[in-house]
């Protein structure tokens, strides 16, 4: 890291400390050349790519609006919240592992969906029904025998 002081190319880290929250890692260090000392900050950077919409509509990914799905799903179901956050947390990871800047919104819902199979088979059903838009009740007793078996 170059110094900010002197602009030298060699600093050492003299001192490393994580944030209270673990957000981010403090980094004390000094210079080799004019051995003054400065604070930097570690930080991961974590860019989700973009969600592209059925009307082909870009919009920026929304943890949040994973979550609230997810929440809806799951409403009144017997899933602790440990277990709702590592599945949010395995789809986010997925969208990471893509290496792709633009996602289609329906990639994320049957993640969402792959995820509430293995916790919930009744909070699958209503995510399915509802991501699906089914026109009619077969499609709906479909879905019901599939996951019956």
């Amino acid at each position: 890291m170059k110094c900010p002081f002197c602009g030298h190319a060699e600093t050492q880290v003299v001192e490393t400390r994580i944030a209270e929250d673990g957000d981010f890692i403090r980094r004390r260090r000094q210079c080799g050349g004019c051995d003054k000392r400065f604070t930097t900050y570690e930080r991961p950077e974590v860019s989700f790519p973009a969600v592209v919409k059925k009307d082909g509509r870009r919009t920026d990914f929304s943890t949040a609006k994973l979550r609230s799905s997810f929440a809806l799903a799951l409403r009144k179901r017997p899933v602790s919240t440990e277990q709702m956050d590592a599945a949010i947390d395995r789809v986010e990871e997925k969208l990471l592992n893509l290496g792709v800047r633009e996602v289609p919104s329906n990639r994320i819902g049957e993640l969402v969906m792959r995820e509430l199979k293995k916790l919930d088979k009744v909070a699958y059903v209503r995510f399915a029904s509802v991501y699906r838009s089914f026109a009619d009740i077969d499609e709906f007793k479909t879905l019901v025998d599939e996951v019956k078996k």
